[in-house]
């Protein structure tokens, strides 16, 4: 079979195939009459088996080297051949999405364009202090690329750099459904940075997510929700909030949230209500006391002040110091403890 007949049927080229030859992969058995190339059966099924090959993407030197060598092993190849494949997979989506983020932000020319290449790759950084600086930049960039900063918030370690991010997310005032999907992750590392995050944003949509991660079984979640609520005058966040103070959960976040709470009297009623019971639940430790009567402080009217005027009893005598002092800051009078005159 001529050159020209194994182009046709095979589809490789006349070219490629003289290619093959002069690298050795594979030779015509002979030459006709006039001297052209002629390619046996055999040469046909090897000139397939190449193109299989490369068709997996090895190079022609593999190629060489899996048809002649019979110490190469398959499985390793193939394996290699995998991660090799990952890894341009992960090239080609890690530039799709960057080409997506950059849409997203709508450049009107060039420079914007390259300012946003600019800013991803700032916050993809291995520094710290440079990622932070892009984030404090992207706070006055115009546009933001929105998504970009949302998925630095959900992986960044670093507490100052995640606080300049956080920062930056607000002041776009935007990013909640890709937090929403933060709060879904398996990861709880990824869930805390997605709430903390959701509560720096003002806003109708992000107190209505927050409202949702009250309910979520994540404790830690709900421990970020409940004091941006509570701050927001959001009094389903009281139990919670009670919760935190009792279980030295962030207690004092818990407590300047529920006197946030207590400016309206009804409520101030309630919360007074909620710390009481737990101060009357089975066995309370006096560290446990001593934190509810601080949270009590800052809750006005006649209930958060009995249960002071109780406290100022207490066996404890850490925790009757703390509420005798609370009780004068209030302006109420000292009672006298049970074993001396009133101090």
């Amino acid at each position: 079979m001529l050159i020209g007949e194994v182009a046709r049927r095979s589809g490789v080229s006349a070219r490629m195939l003289r290619h093959y030859e002069a690298l050795g992969l594979v030779r015509p058995t002979g030459r006709n009459d006039a001297g052209y190339r002629e390619y046996s059966g055999e040469d046909v099924r090897r000139i397939f088996h190449i193109e299989s090959l490369r068709s997996l993407g090895l190079s022609l030197r593999e190629v060489g080297r899996a048809l002649d060598d019979p110490a190469f092993s398959p499985a390793g190849l193939v394996a290699d051949l995998a991660r090799r494949t990952r890894e341009r997979i992960a090239s080609e989506t890690e530039l799709l999405t960057r080409l997506d983020r950059i849409g997203a932000a709508e450049p009107a020319d060039w420079e914007e364009v390259l300012r946003t290449v600019a800013l991803l790759q700032a916050l993809g950084s291995s520094s710290p202090g440079t990622r932070q600086r892009a984030a404090l930049s992207a706070a006055g960039a115009e546009p933001v690329p929105v998504e970009a900063l949302v998925e630095a918030v959900l992986g960044e370690p670093d507490p100052s750099v995640a606080g300049a991010l956080r920062w930056a997310l607000a002041r776009a005032g935007d990013g909640l459904d890709p937090l929403a999907e933060g709060l879904r992750s398996p990861v709880p590392e990824v869930r805390a940075r997605a709430v903390r995050a959701v509560a720096e944003i003002p806003g109708e949509a992000a107190d209505a997510l927050l409202r949702e991660a009250l309910g979520h079984p994540d404790p830690a979640v709900r421990r970020y929700a409940a004091p941006a609520l509570g701050t927001r005058g959001v009094a389903a966040a009281i139990p919670t909030l009670v919760d935190m103070v009792a279980e030295a959960e962030r207690d004092v976040d818990a407590a300047d949230a529920l006197g946030v709470l207590a400016a309206d009297p009804g409520t101030a009623d309630r919360i007074a209500t909620a710390l009481v019971a737990r101060l009357r639940a089975p066995a309370p430790d006096a560290a446990t006391r001593r934190r509810l009567a601080q949270a009590l402080a800052d809750i006005p009217g006649p209930p958060a002040t009995e249960a002071l005027g109780e406290l100022a009893h207490d066996e404890d005598r850490g925790v009757a110091v703390t509420a005798v002092y609370l009780l004068g800051r209030r302006g109420e009078a000292r009672p006298a403890r049970p074993d001396g005159p009133s101090e």
